[in-house]
């Protein structure tokens, strides 16, 4: 087992990939169906034909330029793990800070409902639900593979019970008169024209759906601002992500829609990430 993961380690380097040891002992693992430490103890063994059959496939994809998270389908976040497909963008670290102020939001609120828009693999509601018994959650997404991909998250994460997704655009699946506590969304924010600049690995592998927020990057934002407010508690917040640039933007697109409290949170690496939004100024 040592040989063959190694060899494909060596194929990787050979092909400038940076980081070949880690990306070939992630394949092996899952190839072989073992944790790292088993991997060591047992890399004298052989390895099945059938089992090297499914390593050579994922070093062939890899060599294509397929990102890891792609080829093994999975990704944590929040410390749990979300399965993926097609349809589904990556989960991705800083898209966390909106489970952490939604926990703040939601916290004192007994049986808060929360509307997830473009929920992809579901990570942001699923992510909150699991930190709650009373808590449910509504997923809208455009794409019903995406749908199928977050009903299984949920299910997974014993939350399927209190999780319901709805096929359509934004609010237009939602109920007129229903409202919720809680809004949330990591919507498509790359401007159209800058989609070709991305990297290869986000540009030939992630939806575009899930990327392309229109010539400005902000049409996402103008339409879920117009609605949100009808579909809003009172006292109820909407969480958006958003691009590093489009602070400014964005909050004179919610002031503008009426909102109050608008607030602007950074990531870790001191970006514009996240922007709370009331129809109330908080006191």
């Amino acid at each position: 087992m040592g040989a063959a993961w190694r060899a494909i380690r060596d194929l990787f380097r050979r092909a400038g990939i940076d980081t070949a040891e880690l990306d070939a002992r992630l394949f092996a693992e899952a190839a072989f169906g073992m944790d790292r430490l088993e991997l060591v103890n047992r890399e004298r063994e052989l390895v099945p034909a059938e089992q090297l059959k499914v390593l050579e496939g994922y070093a062939a994809r890899r060599l294509k330029g397929e990102p890891v998270v792609r080829i093994l389908g999975e990704k944590e976040f929040w410390g749990l793990s979300f399965r993926l497909n097609a349809a589904t963008l990556v989960p991705r670290p800083e898209t966390e800070l909106l489970v952490e102020r939604g926990l703040e939001i939601i916290g004192p609120l007994d049986g808060a409902r929360i509307l997830d828009l473009g929920t992809g693999t579901g990570c942001i509601p699923i992510a909150l639900l699991t930190e709650y018994s009373d808590v449910t959650a509504v997923a809208v997404d455009l794409s019903a593979e995406a749908l199928e991909m977050a009903r299984f998250n949920a299910n997974r994460h014993g939350v399927g019970d209190r999780f319901t997704t709805l096929k359509g655009s934004w609010f237009d699946p939602i109920e007129p008169g229903a409202r919720f506590d809680l809004i949330t969304s990591n919507p498509p924010y790359i401007e159209t024209a800058e989609i070709a600049t991305l990297m290869p690995e986000v540009r030939e592998h992630d939806p575009r759906l899930a990327l392309d927020g229109g010539a400005d990057g902000l049409a996402a934002y103008r339409a879920i601002a117009a609605e949100a407010g009808l579909f809003l508690k009172p006292e109820g917040a909407l969480l958006l992500e958003i691009g590093a640039s489009q602070a400014g933007a964005v909050h004179d697109i919610l002031v503008g829609a009426g909102f109050a409290g608008v607030e602007i949170a950074r990531d870790l690496a001191g970006l514009d990430r996240m922007i709370t939004a009331r129809l109330v100024a908080a006191p």
